[in-house]
């Protein structure tokens, strides 16, 4: 007796785990269902090196210096969308989406770290024979912006940090959700095959103090996005310690214009990681928002796009 109702009690878990599968699995969505959704411009792509194949958005005049807006994990060239007006008037502006992001696509196996995503940034500023322009970078982009100041400084004309990552640093206590999970083998899996808009969400809400600008549309494309075909294996593939690698002798050798950006409120990199960027490279320059988290681009895009254009438009030409 006591079987049978071990074999009724497994069955109805396996039932439920198999409702909860269905309901919670979300399959990929095709590139070009994802372009005519959101690629407002049509799809601009350049192939690069080891199969990459890099999409990109560009503004403003072609004969104007250029600006090149890296975006952080999980996000996408939309990041930028609220800069474009203010910089493309004065700028030839190219907003990328990393391998793994956004619309790019990259071969199956592709792993994600700092020095791979430096050389597909350079990659790419070649292959569009891009000459001196500025970087600017927000989280783990900026963490990919300082390093090609490091590795490529003949490239650039000024480095721009957005709350970049960068520091080593134990986990923020109040760590969303999705990056908990992370941690885990079994957890990556599971992300790496589920609809994780629940997740995006309540991970986007702790990043801003005003959760109103995190809209339902903002939430949803940041999903949908990363449902792109690849996109959730690459996300689960970082090599984060290779974004945590900053020390102030490393810092010390960037010599290219800087300007530092944070918001005062950052729930994921405090205001202390851009202090210290700002102490260690030599002639930064720090601006940093009250009652501001992790997205000033999103949070202030006005206000903060003024403060690089006016930072670009003040360095000797």
């Amino acid at each position: 007796m006591l079987l049978k109702v071990l074999m009724v009690l497994a069955a109805a878990l396996a039932a439920l785990l198999a409702v909860a599968w269905l309901k919670l699995r979300g399959p990929d969505i095709p590139y070009a269902t994802l372009e005519a959704r959101y690629a407002a411009r049509g799809p601009a792509l350049v192939e690069l090196p080891d199969g990459v194949r890099l999409h990109y958005q560009v503004a403003g005049d072609p004969s104007r210096p250029a600006v090149v807006l890296v975006h952080g994990y999980g996000d996408s060239f939309t990041s930028w969308e609220g800069w474009i007006p203010v910089l493309a008037a004065d700028y030839r502006v190219y907003s990328i989406d990393l391998p793994g992001h956004g619309l790019t696509r990259a071969p199956q196996g592709y792993r994600l770290s700092a020095e791979g995503l430096v050389e597909v940034v350079d990659a790419f500023a070649s292959a569009l024979a891009l000459p001196r322009f500025a970087i600017v970078g927000n989280s783990l982009g900026g963490g990919v912006a300082w390093q090609y100041a490091l590795s490529h400084p003949e490239r650039l004309s000024a480095l721009v940090l957005v709350d970049a990552a960068g520091w080593p640093m134990p986990p923020p206590k109040n760590l969303p959700l999705a990056f908990r999970i992370l941690q885990y083998r079994a957890g990556r899996w599971v992300l790496a095959h589920i609809d994780n808009r629940p997740l995006i969400e309540e991970g986007l809400r702790k990043d801003v103090v005003d959760p109103a600008v995190i809209t339902a549309a903002f939430v949803d494309r940041w999903a949908e996005l990363q449902r792109a075909p690849g996109h959730r294996a690459i996300l689960m593939s970082p090599d984060l310690g290779s974004f945590a690698s900053a020390s102030e002798s490393r810092l010390a050798a960037i010599r290219v214009p800087t300007l530092v950006l944070h918001g005062e409120a950052d729930p994921l990199i405090p205001l202390a990681s851009g202090r210290r960027f700002a102490a260690a490279i030599a002639g930064a320059k720090l601006i940093t928002y009250p009652q501001v988290g992790h997205l000033p681009q999103v949070e202030i895009p006005a206000q903060s796009a003024r403060d690089v254009a006016t930072f670009l438009g003040g360095l000797a030409p």
